[in-house]
């Protein structure tokens, strides 16, 4: 009986792993993740929206802009914000205007003022400072920044 099933396994492995060669990072934009939030308003995971929830654990593809730290190149964690304008960061900024990019090793980056794309698995992980502000509820590992 073993010895029947080997032809069948041996014809599904390579078809397993050719499904899941063939699921490319879904393109998404910063609208894509965008959340019913006005600035100044509180954030709760209630206002994470199905479409966002379904990106969760997915690999995508965003383009944004890498934002100024003071190291140039070898970059192993970043932020991916929307525009390269002060708006979208600091004080008041919006939550969804912004994604923690931590590069899966041994891939780095280097710092560009261009906008980039980065393609990564997508996951909804919040980060608080330690005042209990939220500084971010979205991060990508890296695989790869062009």
């Amino acid at each position: 009986m073993t010895r029947s099933l080997l032809p069948l396994i041996l014809l599904l492995v390579p078809l397993a792993a050719v499904a899941l060669a063939a699921e490319a990072a879904r393109e998404i934009t910063f609208d894509d993740i965008k959340l019913e939030m006005q600035k100044g308003d509180a954030y709760d995971a209630s206002k994470l929206t199905d479409k966002v929830r379904g990106y969760d654990g997915k690999a995508i593809k965003i383009r944004g802009y890498i934002l100024p730290s003071f190291q140039q190149n070898g970059i192993k964690q970043f932020i991916l914000v929307r525009d390269n304008m002060e708006c979208c960061f600091g004080p008041g900024a919006l939550l969804h205007d912004c994604v923690v990019v931590e590069m899966i090793p041994p891939a780095t980056t280097s710092f560009s003022t261009r906008p980039v794309s980065v393609e990564g698995n997508f996951s909804i992980r919040e980060l608080k400072a330690p005042d209990g502000t939220y500084l971010a509820i979205y991060h990508l590992d890296g695989k790869e920044v062009k």
